[in-house]
């Protein structure tokens, strides 16, 4: 095909889509306005469900296909990222020296790091009961175990830190989020519909499927963002060109 019949065929889509939106936006209610056709809808079927936190009613009941979608993106980043930054033929580890902190940098991160982990995990657990949820609880969780790194040395951060038990519960958890939604067909309903029992509103154990999916995504994303970090940080800290190992 012809650069000419490539700028065509673009410009062409370019306009349907463009035409298809600005359709779709002149629908939408005003802005600021007191009526809410998908909010009101949302809000009800979060209700219904017992799920008190309607975004996460939206994102792992009512749109939880979409969600799946997000995390197979980030395992995807993940992957990804693992394999480009794997080491190459020309390139040796090296031991990285430890570096200077300060005692108070020290005693912060040691204070906060247990304190980051409960928080993290407290996210995950109540994300169908208030804001938050496994996206966000898994970096915080996340987060807390690199306190490790900026409050000692990278060398600390590798002891405490168990990379081969978090890859595999990074993929573990992403295809258990696949595999919960085979739940709803064997009820006789649709793929990741929410069949558990629904419990008690305001409950910890309320929601259904909804505190299931959010625990998954809290080990994925939190397991993820760890390997993630890990491979950027090899590559930064203890990579060197061939001939320089040691």
């Amino acid at each position: 095909m012809s650069r000419t019949a490539r700028l065509g065929l673009f410009l062409t889509a370019a306009a349907v889509l463009a035409a298809a939106l600005i359709a779709a936006a002149t629908g939408l209610p005003a802005f600021g306005g007191s009526r809410h056709p998908y909010g009101d809808r949302a809000v009800s079927a979060g209700l219904a469900h017992r799920t008190a936190n309607i975004v996460s009613s939206v994102n792992f009941d009512q749109r939880a296909f979409d969600t799946l979608g997000e995390e197979s993106i980030l395992f995807g980043s993940v992957l990804g990222a693992g394999m480009l930054l794997r080491l190459a033929r020309d390139e040796r580890k090296r031991r990285p020296a430890p570096g200077p902190v300060l005692p108070t940098t020290r005693l912060f991160g040691a204070t906060l790091l247990p304190v980051t982990v409960l928080t993290g995990g407290y996210i995950v657990a109540h994300g169908q009961l208030s804001p938050g949820g496994g996206f966000q609880g898994g970096v915080v969780l996340a987060t807390a175990l690199h306190l490790a790194y900026v409050a000692a040395d990278y060398l600390v951060l590798k002891r405490i830190r168990p990379l081969a038990v978090l890859d595999v519960a990074d993929a573990l958890a992403a295809g258990a989020f696949a595999a919960l939604g085979l739940i709803g067909l064997a009820a006789g309903a649709g793929y990741l519909a929410n069949t558990l029992p629904l419990g008690t509103f305001d409950q910890l154990s309320s929601g259904g499927l909804v505190p299931v999916l959010n625990a998954v995504v809290g080990v994925e994303v939190g397991s993820g963002v760890v390997v993630l970090l890990a491979h950027f940080l090899d590559q930064a800290v203890e990579v060197a060109p061939g001939g320089r190992g040691r």
